[in-house]
């Protein structure tokens, strides 16, 4: 086990002090972290950290009550969630809609119609070989994947016991840019991609 810093970053001289930090971290962690870690980060208490983790969660909120506000505040168009695996920014579910547009839409130049089948098919049948992803599209999807994988929206999971073909999942970038916090809040997009929704026809 490394051994923890004695001293951390100077949080007096930072604008904002350790609710700022303890942002700053959240907002560029790309999975859950627990309080524990944030606290040796910063070399604060752990208890101090779960302080300003509740502020900041009742602040996302709106929970002005919470805060000791007499008036009143807009919730956030993100949330902060604690999981048993620590805590995480997520954009809000009832945004799901105005996020899927934009990354339908707002992306889909940057997209392929072929890469948006291809990454459904993946969402959707994960973990999925390339040789499964071209028998249910009926094309060769070699370039396809690549490109997927370069841009860092699916990733390699582990290899087929049988086959030994490498199985395909999407990343937690994937995630973030759908706007969710786990596969099972996927939306239903087999209506707007052709033959997606006809990918349980097929047999493994």
């Amino acid at each position: 086990m490394s051994a923890v810093p004695e001293t951390g970053p100077d949080l007096e001289a930072l604008p904002g002090g350790l609710r700022a930090a303890v942002e700053a971290i959240l907002m560029v962690a790309d999975e859950p972290v627990s309080e524990y870690e944030i606290a040796a980060a910063l070399v604060v208490p752990v208890a101090s950290v779960q302080r300003v983790l509740d502020r900041l969660r009742a602040e996302y909120d709106g929970r002005a009550a919470d805060l000791g506000y007499a008036g009143t505040l807009e919730p956030r168009g993100f949330e902060l969630r604690s999981t048993g695996a620590g805590w995480r920014i997520y954009s809000r579910s009832e945004f799901a809609p105005v996020v899927s547009a934009f990354v339908a839409e707002g992306q889909a130049a940057r997209l392929s119609q072929a890469a948006l089948e291809t990454l459904a098919v993946v969402a959707y049948r994960q973990p999925v070989s390339r040789g499964r992803i071209s028998a249910i599209r009926g094309v060769n999807v070699d370039g396809v994947v690549r490109t997927l994988v370069q841009r860092g929206l699916i990733r390699e999971l582990e290899r087929d016991g049988e086959s030994g073909a490498v199985l395909y999942g999407t990343t937690t970038f994937f995630l973030e840019r759908m706007g969710i916090g786990s596969l099972d809040e996927l939306p239903d997009i087999a209506p707007h991609l052709p033959g997606i929704d006809q990918i349980d026809h097929y047999e493994d």
